[in-house]
């Protein structure tokens, strides 16, 4: 077949898949929504119709045909791949397929209807971290903390009977587990991956020892308790994937009144990223039976992305914000004439780099004084505290990602017997916490990534030396200031605007002029907490 005829087929697939796409894009923004069963019975049904499509074995064998064809186009090439790897996924049997889209439903409906108590009053997911940042009640707290692990008890049976449908529907393919044939299909080298992973867990080991003291002594100084009887329930998250700034200064009070909105377009405004079209399509405050998190939708590559949370005024919901307006800013300045196949990141950790990049501002005293605004005599005596407050961050959180991924991986590939006490053995080597007294409850599913966003967490490691390497090249070689439209314009050039008509370590290497390295997020928040 002559390049030609493969442009025809792909011109057809192009435009059947962005119709698929487009129903669950707007189905699935619908359930969020709203909560309500009808829109989630539509979305299996749209999610269904997308498998099915996938699964056809003659197009699938025609795609592998076509990739053989040694005349094709960059371009054609790129969009054959992506198709492939869209496809070797749903190459099931029908009824296989179907299972695991109804147990994945099930666990939806769980995850945005259910509600946590505590002492037989129902609370949010606010209300918990709001108890969890601010009280000083040693038994308010823990059970604030219980009550955000209920859920892991209402989701795990069906949580590790999904994990073992997705093996064995893997294996089904050719594939040892689930796991590794994610890793297949996102392009990543699984070997490559946990090398890097576990040269980060040595080159930080140390520093983040200092760090997880100096918060141990901070907070056991805080509840008047001795170090060692801290327990998960004295930090402020409840995976402890953020750690207590070390000011005391809060933004909360200048983020009153859709301030945070207004703060989020001019950041983004001031790099020529025009975003007030995305957020006057978002849905941003909670209300019942809404989906509790935040997210950010392509909406079927459209080209009009939005985001979906449930914010309040504080510095962790600003940086959501941030966060999710990065992605939103990549997709929405992706080369809209790119076919749908390629009218996307380039993988998903470079739109996390990009999110990433924006979250981390809150920790930024630039950042802070030129959109927070905030009063000078209040803020000057805690600026020089925002750097360190950010390294701890990024070493806190580096490390959950990393207790995360290992877990993950042990849960598709050698499932144990006893993995709720394997969850808190792998938090303490890896984050240093104390478990509680019983280890026997199903903590770790408390998650929603590990059930409903699975082989993911790789992308967070992967997105934050990206998010340093962008960063670093930024600031060397474009401009001292990120804040500015010499840098937007490089980032929407270089980054954005290709979508992925390039591998993501392609794309990387046009734009910083080498493949993904851990030594500029080392050189950022690892080294420079050792020299302090």
């Amino acid at each position: 077949m002559d390049v030609m005829d493969v442009e025809s087929f792909l011109q057809r697939e192009n435009k059947n898949l962005q119709e698929l796409s487009v129903k669950i894009g707007q189905t699935g923004w619908m359930v969020t929504s709203t909560g309500e069963e009808s829109w989630n019975d539509a979305l299996e049904v749209a999610r269904n119709e997308w498998k099915r499509y996938l699964s056809d074995t003659e197009r699938f064998a025609l795609i592998t045909k076509h990739l053989e064809n040694k005349q094709l186009t960059s371009l054609q090439q790129r969009q054959l791949t992506e198709l492939h790897h869209f496809m070797i996924n749903q190459q099931l049997d029908p009824q296989l397929a179907e299972r695991s889209t109804r147990m994945t439903k099930e666990l939806v409906d769980i995850f945005n209807s259910y509600r946590p108590t505590i002492q037989n009053q129902h609370v949010s997911n606010n209300d918990i971290r709001t108890i969890l940042e601010t009280s000083l009640d040693p038994e308010e707290r823990k059970q604030a903390w219980l009550a955000s692990k209920q859920i892991g008890k209402q989701v795990c049976d069906r949580a590790l009977q999904l994990i073992q449908q997705r093996n064995e529907e893997a294996r089904t393919l050719g594939y040892d587990n689930y796991y590794q044939m994610q890793y297949s299909a996102q392009d990543l080298d699984l070997d490559v991956v946990f090398a890097l992973i576990d040269e980060l867990l040595v080159q930080s080991e140390e520093p983040y020892r200092l760090v997880k003291q100096q918060i141990d002594e901070e907070l056991a100084q805080k509840f008047r308790i001795t170090v060692s009887q801290l327990r998960p329930w004295h930090y402020s998250d409840p995976f402890f994937q953020s750690t207590p700034a070390v000011s005391e200064w809060s933004m909360a009070e200048y983020l009153q009144n859709e301030r945070m909105e207004a703060i989020t377009a001019e950041t983004f405004q001031s790099m020529g990223l025009n975003i007030t079209d995305v957020i006057a399509r978002s849905d941003l405050y909670p209300r019942d039976k809404k989906y509790p998190y935040g997210y950010c939708t392509d909406m079927g590559r459209t080209g009009e992305p939005r985001v979906m949370m449930s914010m309040n005024p504080s510095e962790f919901w600003m940086s959501v914000m941030l966060h999710e307006f990065g992605h939103a800013a990549y997709e929405k300045n992706i080369d809209a004439a790119l076919p749908f196949l390629l009218r996307k990141p380039a993988h998903t950790l470079t739109t996390e780099a990009i999110a990433m990049l924006f979250g981390r501002m809150t920790k930024d005293q630039d950042w802070i004084t030129r959109f927070i605004k905030p009063e000078p005599t209040a803020f000057s005596s805690h600026a020089s505290a925002l750097r360190d407050t950010l390294q701890r961050e990024m070493l806190v959180s580096m490390r959950w990602y990393i207790t995360f991924v290992k877990f993950e991986r042990e849960l598709y590939e050698r499932p144990h017997t006893n993995v709720n006490e394997r969850w808190w053995q792998l938090v303490e080597e890896i984050q240093h916490l104390q478990a509680p007294e019983d280890t026997r409850h199903p903590d770790w599913a408390a998650k929603m990534h590990f059930t409903l966003a699975p082989v993911s967490y790789q992308s967070y490691i992967l997105g934050e030396l990206t998010a340093s390497q962008l960063h670093h090249y930024i600031m060397t070689n474009i401009s001292r200031d990120l804040f500015s439209l010499e840098a937007g314009t490089y980032v929407k050039e270089q980054v954005f605007f290709p979508g992925a008509t390039w591998t993501w370590n392609d794309l990387l290497k046009r734009a910083t002029g080498e493949p993904l390295h851990p030594k500029y997020f080392v050189q950022q928040f690892v080294s420079s907490h050792c020299k302090q």
